[in-house]
């Protein structure tokens, strides 16, 4: 019996691109005002775990994203199924640089990350990746 293992090699580890802390906000207003009244624990307690539980990677074969302590969420998509990398900013997104990213695969699935700090650098960096592998492709056939 042989054993097959398939080596990642990782493209980006995006740690200190995850998310922003300004993305959250008004978790940390809401804990600064609720502070006296020991509610305002909960809240900055949310967002520091909502900062420090997210992971994305890009590897040779996957868009891994990763988010939550207690509750995972895991989203994981294969480089060659990526159709489009789309960026959602509000106001506060604009103003402070985070937004979500929403991975379309093909075959119409969505994979939406929130509070993405660089959303636009994220996308550029994936883009990038996907254009050099269509470029390795083509140069193969």
């Amino acid at each position: 019996m042989v054993l097959k293992i398939k080596v990642f090699s990782i493209v980006a580890h995006l740690k200190l691109l995850a998310i922003s802390w300004l993305s959250q906000f008004w978790y940390i207003v809401l804990g600064i005002i609720t502070l006296p009244m020991l509610i305002g624990i909960v809240f900055l307690l949310i967002a520091f775990i909502n900062v420090w539980t997210t992971e994305l990677a890009i590897t040779n074969r996957r868009i891994i994203a990763k988010t939550g302590l207690i509750r995972r969420n895991t989203i994981e998509l294969k480089v060659t199924r990526v159709e489009s990398l789309g960026v959602d900013q509000g106001i506060l997104g604009r103003i402070f640089n985070f937004g979500s990213i929403i991975v379309k695969g093909i075959g119409g699935s969505n994979a939406p990350i929130p509070y993405i700090a660089k959303p636009l650098e994220f996308r550029q960096r994936v883009n990038h990746y996907l254009d050099e592998l269509d470029d390795k492709k083509s140069i193969e056939i």
